[in-house]
């Protein structure tokens, strides 16, 4: 099933605000997913990608290093899974 990411404009507007190497691991990411699939990219360790639960239920983040994950929702329409990244933030330990 081909993949298609699309990133929100609030999240455009998170990743202006992070360290450069932080949003590049993102798109590196954008970019695996689309061009392997989400599956796959799941496989992967050092992404620590995990449901998320309470308020976020339903979401999904992965970990673009200690401090910085993504947030995204992922939904399906006909043979495209729609991957909407809503969010990038520094993670409170």
């Amino acid at each position: 099933m081909r993949c298609s990411v699309d990133i929100t404009e609030d999240a455009a507007s998170d990743l202006t605000k992070v360290p450069v190497h932080i949003a590049s691991k993102l798109e590196y990411w954008v970019n695996a997913v689309e061009k392997y699939g989400i599956e796959a990219v799941r496989k992967v360790r050092g992404y620590h990608d995990e449901p998320l639960k309470g308020d976020r239920k339903g979401q999904r983040s992965i970990r673009l290093n200690k401090a910085y994950r993504a947030i995204y929702i992922e939904t399906k329409k006909c043979e495209v899974r729609l991957i909407l990244i809503i969010e990038v933030n520094k993670h409170d330990y």
